[in-house]
């Protein structure tokens, strides 16, 4: 087993789709082989391998987590992208339980 390897990276770096684009441009003219940008419902995505093979993605700060609830309750109950909800039974019966500390707040 080998240790102390970075296999993917997530960076919030495109502000918007078009910012997100140009990032895609530069990325080919680096001549790294990028995605073409991905719709990941809560933020879109072009992804790329660096020259030592780590997963880059590089994602947009929209349209974000509140798209479809509430912020005030971000984190509290599972949210699925849509092309998963039909998968949701089986997603939830892989996912070993969530124990919060004493007081019902999780700690950081």
């Amino acid at each position: 087993m080998k240790r102390g390897l970075v296999g993917w990276e997530r960076c919030r770096r495109g502000r918007d789709e078009a910012h997100a684009l140009a990032l895609r441009e530069a990325a080919l003219a680096w001549g790294l082989r990028p995605t073409p940008l991905i719709d990941r419902f809560w933020f879109r995505s072009v992804y790329f391998r660096e020259p030592g093979g780590v997963l880059l993605e590089l994602a947009t700060e929209g349209p974000g987590f509140a798209v479809d609830e509430d912020p005030e309750a971000l984190g509290e109950r599972l949210v699925l992208p849509p092309w998963l909800e039909g998968q949701r039974p089986a997603i939830e019966a892989a996912l070993p339980p969530v124990r919060l500390p004493k007081g019902g707040e999780a700690s950081g």
